[in-house]
């Protein structure tokens, strides 16, 4: 490739998206931005997650930043004429992605073992709660249940240090992990399937998501360490709270040279990584004597200069205007039926490929008559009658 150009990596590639909700969305739409094909099969009155907030004019934002850049076709996949022509879909097909509960899409007559028959070079990705096999396989699991069972959520009791149960949450960490490692899964298996010519299953489960997410506390539950480990939290300062993290001695020092606290390097509960880590809250009520004499503003502007790390408490919505973010490309402008708006760009550049989201978030079964007539050649007539016979709902949206 010369310097300076830059290509869709997966053009040509095409995507069967099955899947609803968030996880298997994302997963599908990380596809879509690296330039796949990606056909976003939905039921005739379209995903659910069209309708969840925010919305403008009844069109979802949500469902927009998790479905940019697809096509979709409508199906009532309860129709026998809808399997027909899902197999004959997925003949054309390189990956398939579905996130039902195990079992669902055997029922369907969707299941792997199925489809691998049609096409045996099908790479198949399945994300669910426990993952496919296993006595908790066929549990229903959202992201919250496994943050739950996991152990996520009473680990982050333990650090907050001033609860005895777990806070209430909102934001589904299990489901992008699973999206993320859906994706990541699916370049490996296109690797090797470009070296055997063979397709597979990919099984990834969400539990298992949140269980590489705890590096450290899986490792302390075998190991138990019986000293405190450092807990970053908010440090006051005259307007606000700031966030700390003088992880490295290189770091202490820096800190205790900017804030004039030279005698900490001497105290004997401090002096050492161990001994710092043990007793953290006891340093940062040291360190927020000089913070409570400044603004945020001055405390962040003095510990940059001293290169200590150091963050401002920001809402969500201070990212869309951050010139750093901007500067980098973090967003892009996406748009659906009631105009446009800001979507989030995957979190990776590439010097020699596009990858930042598509502008478009597609229409309930928008894509019908151009995905079947490109895909399988079918004629207008042939789609009249399997609208006729009912492959796609009552109505077409």
């Amino acid at each position: 490739m010369q310097e300076g150009t830059t290509t869709m990596p997966l053009e040509g590639i095409r995507v069967l998206d099955f899947s609803i909700m968030l996880a298997g969305p994302y997963c599908a739409r990380l596809l879509a931005d690296v330039g796949a094909d990606v056909i976003k099969i939905e039921p005739p009155e379209g995903d659910d997650m069209r309708l969840r907030t925010p919305l403008r004019d009844g069109n979802s934002a949500y469902f927009g930043q998790l479905n940019a850049g697809k096509r979709s076709v409508a199906l009532d996949l309860k129709s026998a004429d809808a399997i027909k022509l899902v197999h004959r879909l997925v003949a054309e097909t390189d990956i398939l992605v579905e996130n039902f509960r195990p079992g669902v899409m055997n029922r369907l007559g969707l299941g792997y073992e199925t489809l691998r028959e049609i096409n045996p070079r099908l790479i198949y990705c399945s994300i669910s709660g426990y993952g496919q096999t296993g006595p908790a396989s066929e549990r229903a699991a959202y992201a919250m249940i496994v943050h739950a069972e996991s152990g996520f959520d009473r680990s982050l009791m333990r650090y907050a240090g001033d609860r005895d149960r777990p806070a209430t949450g909102a934001i589904f960490v299990a489901d992008v992990l699973g999206g993320i490692f859906g994706y990541s899964t699916i370049q490996t298996a296109l690797v090797q399937r470009g070296r055997t010519g063979q397709g597979q299953r990919i099984d990834v489960a969400l539990m298992d998501c949140m269980l590489n997410l705890l590096v450290y506390e899986l490792q302390e539950a075998q190991f138990p360490i019986h000293a405190s480990r450092p807990t970053y939290g908010p440090v006051r300062t005259l307007d606000g709270d700031i966030l700390i993290a003088p992880i490295t001695p290189r770091n202490f020092a820096a800190l205790c040279e900017v804030t004039g606290q030279a005698e900490l390097n001497d105290d004997p509960r401090f002096n050492t990584v161990p001994a710092r880590g043990a007793n953290w809250t006891a340093m940062m009520q040291v360190i927020e004597q000089w913070t409570r004499r400044l603004t945020v503003r001055e405390c962040i502007a003095a510990l940059d200069r001293a290169g200590v790390p150091s963050a401002v408490y920001r809402d969500p919505g201070a990212a869309l205007t951050d010139p750093h973010l901007l500067q980098r490309g973090a967003f892009a402008t996406i748009a659906d039926a009631a105009g446009e708006f800001v979507g989030v760009n995957a979190p990776w550049k590439m010097s020699g490929a596009h990858t930042a989201m598509k502008r478009e978030i597609p229409g309930v079964g928008a894509h019908r008559d151009e995905v079947l007539s490109q895909a399988l050649g079918m004629s207008t007539e042939a789609i009249a009658g399997l609208a006729e016979a009912g492959a796609f709902g009552k109505a077409r949206v």
